[in-house]
């Protein structure tokens, strides 16, 4: 911490908020993280991450304590400043731990109480001045663009650097899992189509052959003189070699286009796949620079 901020802060103040970092060091907080500015003790930057089961899973949501010369006898303003669904951004928020009720405030609370009371109120759905209401659909959608919002911010990257590092990881795995279902999904249905997807197939593979060998119409009435052949060279309705124009396609051209359609869903697969290792490739690469900083 930075000698000009602890000059500026009353010696109480200082020595209390110093032991309130050792202690939350020591002993974190569930789902927050904490530190103080290192220009100014007074000023700490904090980082709610969404509980399981709670509409705010997966997000995490930056905020700061501004606490007064006179702490630990007097409390400190909160402030939110990643959009949550549940408090106002960069509004001092109106709870029993904050400026906004002195009566109530508690000397002996620590960083630690104050972060847990926050987070306590912030999964409950009563309200207060500074909160907001917003369906859970709405909250979820913030919790997953809380990130890339969060990244934005300096003095969230700067303070907090291993939450970002864990944060670009998981991004990076999960795009890398959903791109692997993906491709997995799509050649699983290039070469092990499912029986519906077979007698679908089947279908429309049925529907262009007759589309393309409309037979020729037969006459009402078969000539005299030929009682086995009627006009247009086609046999007789009364037996004879089946009509020309509802004749199969030669067993060769069959397999001419059976061969055709898998050699061009192999080259899709392959492409599919080659693309897949270089995407894997880059995810590693980008990783390990991450890791050497």
């Amino acid at each position: 911490m930075n000698n000009n901020g602890n000059k500026r802060a009353p010696t109480t103040a200082t020595q209390r908020l110093k032991q309130d970092y050792l202690r939350i060091k020591k002993d974190p907080v569930p789902y927050i993280c904490a530190e103080p500015l290192p220009s100014n003790i007074l000023e700490w930057h904090y980082v709610v991450r969404g509980p399981e089961k709670t509409p705010y899973e997966g997000g995490y949501y930056h905020g700061k304590l501004i606490f007064p010369r006179e702490f630990p006898f007097k409390p400190p303003s909160i402030y939110m400043i990643t959009p949550n669904g549940r408090f106002k951004c960069n509004t001092r928020l109106c709870l029993s731990i904050t400026d906004f009720h002195p009566d109530t405030w508690n000397p002996a609370w620590s960083v630690s109480t104050i972060l847990t009371g926050l987070l306590s109120f912030m999964v409950e759905k009563g309200p207060t001045l500074g909160s907001i209401e917003t369906s859970d659909y709405t909250k979820r959608q913030l919790s997953a663009q809380s990130l890339a919002f969060n990244l934005k911010d300096k003095v969230f990257c700067e303070l907090f650097p291993d939450v970002v590092d864990v944060c670009m990881r998981g991004s990076l795995t999960s795009g890398c899992f959903s791109l692997f279902f993906f491709f997995v999904s799509l050649i699983r249905s290039n070469f092990f189509p499912s029986p519906h997807q077979e007698m679908k197939q089947k279908q429309k593979a049925q529907e262009e052959l007759s589309a393309r060998t409309q037979p020729l119409p037969l006459p009402d009435v078969v000539p005299d003189g030929d009682p086995q052949h009627a006009h247009y060279g086609l046999p007789a309705l009364n037996g004879g070699p089946a009509p020309l124009g509802g004749a199969n396609p030669a067993p060769g051209v069959q397999q001419a286009n059976r061969n055709h359609g898998l050699l061009g869903g192999a080259l899709a697969n392959l492409f599919v796949i080659v693309g897949f290792a270089a995407f894997a490739y880059t995810v590693k690469y980008v990783l390990r620079s991450i890791a050497q900083e």
